[in-house]
């Protein structure tokens, strides 16, 4: 670099991990002195008026131009961005005379990659840390020993993005938040407080809090330490009354010490936080710490944090505060289109409202922790968060990903993730892994796998992990040591249908019911479904007669232009469309749920056309422009929404005569077509379809109409007969479901398959329908309906007084609900 001799600094940098790894003697000895790097960058003398001046978060890569060539350095799968190489980032910082003898840092929320900081010519040393290489971690930075009062501190940043390193796009640079942090040398830690709740009901829940006091000052002090919690208004962040206090706490801490103390406190009538699409409310509260060195304050630190349980039922699916919250979840990259991998909170929330129209309640954050606002957002938005890290362990995808690094740095950046996201209540479980080699490695894989589960525990015991599965089978040792089963597209299967017959990889039966078979405690939820693909706006013909189909040439795609037909029928080799995972899931009621692949288009990855820019997977185009496969999740996933969405356009010159099919995307029961005033037929949707199909449109110009229809079969009544009853164990309350069409008249042939579940102090003991050449156990949780009605039957439980509410759902109908009290 500039001809000078550059020392390789592997053996500075790695003691920055030092506080995130457990055994001590496994932690890293800071060579003595400063390395040999003669670095004019670095230097307060380098004259850098020319450089180009920016703000942060900035991504370096996101301007351009794209690489089109076929030998491009970056390819397709990066974006076709120049995200390659070194590049320098210099400041001056000015520290007020007064902040001297203070604790001083740098904290980075998300820098890529293979970050090395100077300060006034030196890499840090003592107590302070030089750098982290993994990109997507958020980490900190000790400058406390070259600081020097005045403007003239010299930060330099050094930034080393390899070819190679990802499957997406990543960016470069320093693309999220940069923090100049001042404490008193005797302070509450990094992350330093985990608060989490416990014995949670509408009438009280239990606080625990945990907070983590570092000590860099040359003498041990005395600290006192108050905790108070207040309300929080979560959408505009003002802070309300104190609700609860922590009882004072004194101890000593001795210098170069960390010391930790623990306390529980009960809060009377608790706001839940929940999410919004399960009609609850993302209620949040604030946990504020001050220390005391006598009756001077000398810190004090915020935690935001919600109140609310989680349970995952393997029955039942997900529980939020005892309610059944279906997952209706998307995978989303980190980048945000045109604006890079540079973090803006407005756009990140523009994201999230626009999933949120068509019925998302959920992220999973494929493949890489997120920025810290986005954790923010989800939190106050009432979405719920699959947080996510690594993308491969030893056995590397690309040849320079994580896989150089996961020897030294797996530990340090699992810790250090899930002590900067566990208070999020947004957060609902861990995800250590995606679709790693070590599915397939036997034992091996097993014990690794192991080996990050109990990191992950240790860390957080309040919530379940999991790492999500594409090629390992029910049978191997590689998803016995998870928390939950979570499948890539396994559960609707993987090439298994007509239309893919004779395409390479893995080929798969759905296997939902296998691994429900196999491992009958753990919920399971696909992590990744669908990979179904299109472009907004083109209809390619002809169409698919199959409900799911792979893209080629002569079906569905077009290699010239880069298109993909937008009838929502066609997918990636591996994937499967929408109404075919929705039937599967249909089929197999435990499923929790599902993260489509994905929400929005993405840098990168641009299957099938690798010559392209970006991913082609999204329900929202990289602009933010729904395309029709938003109107088919809209009528699933909100299905009390009035609406039909009908595709294609319907201007087509070139096509008179010809015929081009129409599809309708509702959650209707049945649907009618006009064209120009003439039926085209009414057609009834059939059991596990969901979208109307007609096939044989010949097109003329003119108006296309739908009338659409939401009767008959289309509601279900709920009648206890006592909705208050005894929390003895052994009463009763039986519940009549009533098949209704939509006059309110018990339909009297209605044979629909209902689903019973119950939350909170209750369990369905037997369900019945009278008929008696049923079959059927009376232990199952579904029960068709013989002539319009079935029956629940729900007994107390022991001791645990409260309200439980009996829901049904089912094929054809909206849910409906019942309250019991039991007390």
């Amino acid at each position: 670099m500039n001809g000078t001799h550059f020392q390789v600094l592997k053996s500075w940098i790695l003691p920055s991990a030092n506080d995130f790894i457990l055994d001590p003697n496994n932690r890293h000895e800071r060579p003595a002195g400063n390395p040999a790097t003669n670095i004019s960058f670095v230097q307060l003398t380098f004259n850098d008026t020319k450089w180009t001046t920016v703000n942060l978060p900035h991504d370096w890569a996101i301007g351009g131009p794209f690489y089109t060539a076929a030998t491009a350095p970056v390819p397709g799968g990066m974006g076709r961005l120049p995200v390659q190489g070194i590049g320098w980032y210099r400041r001056k910082l000015s520290i007020a005379a007064s902040d001297v003898g203070k604790s001083i840092y740098l904290d980075i929320d998300g820098a890529l990659s293979y970050v090395m900081v100077w300060l006034n010519g030196n890499l840090s040393e003592g107590w302070s840390n030089e750098g982290w290489p993994y990109g997507y971690n958020s980490f900190r930075l000790g400058l406390t020993p070259y600081l020097q009062a005045g403007d003239n501190n010299q930060l330099a940043i050094r930034l080393d993005n390899p070819t190679d390193s990802a499957r997406w796009y990543p960016g470069g640079g320093l693309y999220r938040n940069v923090w100049l942090t001042v404490v008193d040398p005797t302070h509450v830690a990094q992350w330093g407080t985990f608060l989490s709740t416990r014995e949670v009901s509408s009438q009280s829940a239990v606080d625990d809090l945990t907070v983590q006091i570092e000590n860099k000052a040359v003498a041990s002090r005395q600290i006192d330490i108050v905790t108070n919690i207040y309300a929080a208004d979560a959408l505009s962040r003002s802070v309300g009354e104190t609700i609860a206090s922590f009882s004072r706490t004194t101890i000593i801490v001795q210098p170069g010490q960390k010391v930790s103390v623990s306390g529980s406190v009960t809060v009377a009538n608790p706001r839940l936080w929940g999410p919004l699409a399960s009609e609850q409310k993302p209620n949040m509260y604030l946990a504020v710490t001050h220390l005391y060195d006598g009756n001077k304050r000398i810190d004090s630190y915020e935690t935001p944090f919600g109140i609310r349980s989680l349970t995952s039922d393997a029955e039942r699916g997900l529980l939020v505060n005892s309610q059944h919250v279906r997952i209706q979840g998307v995978n989303q990259h980190h980048d945000l289109g045109a604006l890079g991998a540079a973090f803006n909170v407005r756009a990140a929330e523009r994201h999230l409202e626009i999933l949120r129209d068509f019925g998302c309640n959920a992220i999973r954050m494929s493949h890489n922790p997120p920025a810290p606002e986005l954790l923010d957002l989800t939190d106050r938005m009432g979405f719920l968060v699959l947080d996510e890290i690594f993308d491969c362990w030893v056995l590397q995808k690309m040849t320079s990903d994580f896989h150089l690094i996961f020897p030294d740095w797996h530990e340090p950046d699992l810790r250090s993730v899930i002590r900067r996201d566990r208070n999020h209540p947004s957060v609902i479980a861990w995800s250590f892994g995606n679709e790693v080699g070590e599915q397939s490695t036997a034992a091996a894989g097993a014990a690794l796998e192991q080996e990050l589960h109990d990191i992950v525990l240790s860390e957080d015991p309040t919530r379940p992990s999991t790492a999500s599965m594409n090629a390992a089978r029910p049978d191997m040792p590689f998803p016995a040591a998870l928390d939950l089963i979570a499948l890539n597209y396994q559960g609707e299967g993987i090439r298994d249908s007509p239309a893919y017959k004779g395409l390479t990889g893995i080929t798969t039966t759905p296997l939902y019911g296998t691994f429900h078979t196999k491992f009958p405690s753990k919920m399971i939820f696909s992590s990744e479904t669908a990979s179904a693909l299109s472009t907004r706006g083109t209809y390619l013909f002809p169409v698919t007669s199959e409900i799911s189909a792979p893209i080629n040439n002569t079906s569905g795609g077009n290699s010239t232009s880069h298109q993909v037909s937008a009838y929502e029928l066609y997918t990636a080799d591996f994937g499967a469309s929408p109404d075919k995972v929705f039937a599967a899931q249909d089929q197999n009621n435990f499923v929790a749920g599902e993260f489509v692949w994905t929400g929005w288009d993405y840098l990168g990855e641009p299957t099938p056309y690798y010559s392209a820019r970006s991913s082609y997977s999204g329900i929202v185009d990289l602009a933010g422009f729904p395309k029709d496969r938003f109107y088919l999740y809209q009528s699933r996933w909100r299905s009390d929404y009035q609406m039909a969405h009908i595709l294609p356009h319907w201007t087509w010159p070139d096509r008179v005569g010809q015929v081009t099919p129409v599809h309708v995307f509702s959650a209707a029961d049945e649907a009618e077509l006009f064209l120009n005033g003439a039926s085209l037929g009414r057609l009834r949707k059939q059991p596990y379809t969901y979208r109307f199909r007609w096939d044989q449109v010949i097109f003329q110009p003119g108006e296309l109409k739908v009338v659409t229809y939401k009767n008959g079969t289309t509601k279900l009544r709920l009648t206890a007969d006592r909705s208050s009853i005894q929390a003895d164990g052994s009463d009763l309350s039986f519940i009549t479901a009533e098949v209704l069409d939509s006059a309110g008249n018990l339909v009297p042939q209605a044979d629909n398959a209902i689903r019973f579940s119950v939350s909170g102090p209750a369990e369905i003991v037997a369900t019945d329908n009278g008929d008696p050449a049923d079959m059927v156990s009376f232990s199952s949780k579904e029960r068709k309906a013989y002539s319009g009605l079935a029956l629940a039957i729900v007994r107390t439980v022991n001791g645990e007084g409260g309200v439980a509410r009996v829901t049904a759902f089912g094929q054809g109908f909206m849910s409906a609900q019942v309250i019991l009290t039991t007390s």
